[in-house]
């Protein structure tokens, strides 16, 4: 068995053991927050196809932005969740923010490939990678900043982090099978789009709750 195979198998025990000692809640917004942003990745793809054409440039630049957003997203969560006395607040306030984003986006995308023939491919492409930024920054934020609150209450670092990187591959992964069998065909492009941004809104609000249920944290 090969070491990434081992690692691999270590970390979803590790996050599945960790699941008997984490809110049931916490498993589930994470799982559907996983599942929401790879729905955005494929419809986002297709709709920067309509931009550049089904070629190379158009899946770098969403898979570029995507990786980059969520890295930078995951610093300047990590730096916030040292200072913020509200994780759950705070990560709330991403979901609603990647919701919105979300429900805007396919229009924005549209008025950059009408403005594709007054810009470069370059220039297109450099707009679209900023636009793609904004909510790939905020779903960078939201692991950190539900780590902290979920070691705040376990007390284990390794466990927290393995279950969340555990449920939210979950939904990503079911969600890139469900987005193209599914959600696609049946609801097009914009009902997709609504779907994940429901999701988000449904998100936040879980969360939201739970921070105004604890009033120790406020």
């Amino acid at each position: 068995m090969s070491e990434n195979t081992l690692s691999a198998s270590a970390g979803a025990q590790q996050g599945e053991s960790a699941l008997g000692e984490a809110p049931t809640w916490i498993a589930l917004v994470f799982f559907a927050s996983g599942f929401s942003a790879l729905v955005y990745q494929v419809v986002w793809q297709r709709a920067v196809f309509a931009i550049f054409g089904i070629n190379t440039e158009a899946v770098t630049v969403v898979v570029t932005v995507f990786l980059l957003g969520l890295g930078l997203g995951s610093i300047v969560g990590g730096a916030l969740s040292r200072v913020v006395r509200h994780p759950l607040l705070l990560f709330a306030l991403s979901e609603f923010g990647i919701a919105a984003f979300g429900l805007v986006s396919l229009n924005l995308f549209r008025a950059v490939g009408s403005s594709a023939f007054e810009l470069s491919a370059v220039g297109s492409g450099l707009l679209t990678f900023l636009l793609l930024m904004v909510p790939t920054l905020l779903m960078g934020m939201t692991l950190p900043l539900l780590v902290v609150y979920l070691v705040q209450q376990s007390g284990n670092v390794g466990r927290s982090t393995g279950l969340l990187y555990f449920v939210n591959t979950a939904g990503s992964g079911i969600a890139s099978l469900v987005a193209v069998v599914l959600l696609l065909p049946r609801f097009g492009e914009h009902g997709s789009v609504r779907v994940a941004a429901i999701t988000n809104l449904v998100v936040g609000a879980m969360v939201l709750i739970q921070h105004l249920r604890h009033p120790r944290d406020l």
